[in-house]
């Protein structure tokens, strides 16, 4: 089985046989496969209405469990963006009723930033519409290759930390 991968690191093995090129084989075609999740990402947030960036906030909301609420502070760790960006965004999802701002019981300053009944439904079904696009990404791979090639990509984020 051959790809344009397999054709593009041949024609700069021609032109450049000075050079390993086993990282452009493997590094090429993570990014043409981002290229594919993005693009099933994309179809599957359409699908419900919902932009990758409001996600990105009201998953890290869902994943926080009942009564589904985090502050400020802790949705900027989640969605890596600055507090200003955090602001504006929260401010359009509760504009959307994805969210509410509730006063902070531990800090009379503070807010609690909330998802409503509708967000919760919002990003319920983006994100099982995900799932069953990132499945079929990978249905050409046996489910013990799935496995194997996610603790690799592990083992290669590892060292990246957080960002």
């Amino acid at each position: 089985m051959r790809d344009e991968v397999d054709e593009l690191t041949e024609a700069w093995a021609r032109e450049r046989p000075d050079l390993d090129l086993g990282a452009i084989a493997v590094f090429s075609r993570i990014s043409r496969l981002a290229r594919h999740l993005d693009r099933a990402r994309g179809a599957a947030f359409a699908e419900h209405d919902i932009e990758s960036w409001e996600f990105d906030v009201l998953a890290a909301l869902r994943r926080a469990g009942a009564p589904y609420e985090l502050s400020p502070g802790r949705l900027l760790r989640a969605t890596l963006v600055t507090s200003g960006t955090m602001t504006n965004r929260v401010d359009r999802l509760a504009d959307r009723g994805f969210v509410e701002r509730h006063p902070d019981p531990a800090d009379r300053r503070g807010v609690i930033v909330r998802l409503t009944r509708e967000g919760k439904a919002a990003v319920d079904g983006a994100f099982t519409a995900l799932v069953e696009a990132e499945k079929a990404l990978l249905a050409d791979l046996p489910a013990p290759a799935q496995k194997e090639l996610a603790g690799l990509l592990r083992r290669l984020l590892v060292p990246f930390g957080s960002e």
